[in-house]
């Protein structure tokens, strides 16, 4: 959907300190390419960088970032990411897309709880990243 806001999406993987990801960058790069190589018309750049998202706006002249909210907590925590954002740089706007409702409830904190107790994620996620996922046995509790 927000390919359709812009002649190119560019999709940021930032790297955060405070989380472990399922994926390494070049993981998440493949599976995004993957995942979206179908949609009619998008022009993708996938990249990944670590430090201030308003920095790298600016220096990619970048006039409009996209982020997902699936309910009130989710738009409550992103209300002051804009604002410094804004802040560091005011050369950007930011707009919030609400996602499917069918979705609303998953994130990647669930995804990986079903993930260790060896539950079905099918439907939460994509195909291509189901397919990833299994074929590399991701998940399980190992105990």
């Amino acid at each position: 959907r927000a390919s359709r806001l812009c002649d190119t999406l560019v999709v940021g993987i930032v790297t955060n300190s405070s989380k472990k990801p399922l994926f390494t960058v070049e993981e998440r790069k493949k599976l995004i390419f993957e995942a979206t190589e179908n949609i009619p018309g998008l022009n993708l750049e996938i990249v990944d960088f670590s430090g201030l998202l308003a920095e790298y706006v600016k220096e990619n002249d970048i006039a409009c970032i996209v982020r997902g909210l699936r309910d009130v907590p989710d738009f409550i925590s992103e209300m002051p990411r804009v604002y410094t954002n804004k802040y560091l740089y005011d050369g950007f706007e930011t707009v919030f897309l609400l996602t499917d409702i069918n979705h609303s409830y998953v994130s990647s904190s669930a995804i990986k709880e079903i993930l260790y107790f060896d539950g079905n994620i099918e439907g939460l996620v994509p195909e291509n990243v189901l397919a990833y996922i299994r074929e590399h046995g991701i998940g399980g509790n190992k105990k």
